[in-house]
């Protein structure tokens, strides 16, 4: 299984971009049935992801749904991959919907500040969870939080709700300036340091700079490649030649700086 490090936003109302989206270099595709549709447009929305996703397609499929009636229309289908459950604030949210599609991947979304406090009872709700990510626009609304260092806390605490409950990291939620890419770049930097893995964008240019910040650097792999050799040549603790030390939970970190280096899931 190839590692998504990218995931492009579309609106669901309008076919083209949805098609367009398909063979963008995305490593996901999210179809939008909520914010980025008008109200009015939902339901034509709906019946055109629909009719999009009864076949299979090149690439993994999303649908961030706006109802919870949505997801029966789509369970089922042979395009859809996973469903993203917005406005989450508790476990029985997830739960619910998965009562509504049976065996559907659900990815829920944390918006609100009781959102990211419940943030393990969400990971752990289901055993069709497979992801949690942040909904950071609505979370700053809602608590007034200016800037993007403000998402320090909320962010980290979605990474250690994901790890503790066996998930993938969370990716970053969308860069709302599609022109802003060394903004971009920056912020990319800023939440890998923080634990987070991938990057959701809103326009195809965004794609490479996500995938860019997210792909260790010939050097990251270099080292990592030191540790694990290293490691296999000794038992134990070892020091390298440079006198760092190296234990199990650093050749762990290297073996995942490896398997993403080869867009491999990482263990």
């Amino acid at each position: 299984m190839t590692l998504p490090l990218t995931w492009l936003y579309a609106p669901g109302d309008r076919p083209v971009v949805v098609h367009k989206a398909l063979t963008s270099g995305a490593d996901v595709v999210i179809v939008d049935l909520e914010d980025a549709v008008a109200p009015g447009r939902r339901r034509y929305a709906l019946d055109a992801t629909v009719e999009l996703l009864s076949s299979a397609q090149p690439l993994p499929v999303h649908v961030r749904i706006d109802t919870p009636r949505a997801v029966e229309a789509l369970a089922g289908l042979p395009g859809l991959s996973a469903v993203r459950v917005p406005k989450v604030a508790h476990a029985t949210d997830i739960r619910r919907i998965a009562a509504r599609a049976p065996g559907v991947p659900l990815y829920p979304l944390l918006e609100s500040a009781l959102a990211v406090e419940h943030a393990y009872a969400i990971a752990t709700a289901h055993e069709a969870v497979r992801g949690i990510g942040l909904g950071e626009a609505d979370l700053q609304a809602e608590l007034g939080m200016r800037g993007d260092a403000a998402l320090d806390w909320p962010r980290a605490r979605t990474v250690f709700a994901a790890r503790a409950a066996g998930l993938l990291p969370p990716a970053q939620s969308v860069y709302p300036d599609v022109y802003d890419l060394d903004g971009l770049a920056a912020s990319c930097a800023h939440g890998r340091d923080l634990g987070m893995l991938g990057r959701a964008a809103l326009h195809p240019r965004q794609l490479p700079v996500i995938l860019r910040a997210f792909l260790p650097t010939p050097r990251e792999v270099e080292e990592a490649e030191e540790i694990v050799k290293a490691a296999a040549d000794d038992e134990g603790a070892v020091a390298l030649p440079d006198g760092r030390f190296v234990d199990g939970a650093v050749v762990a970190a290297a073996e995942r700086t490896l398997a993403l280096a080869r867009r491999e899931v990482p263990g």
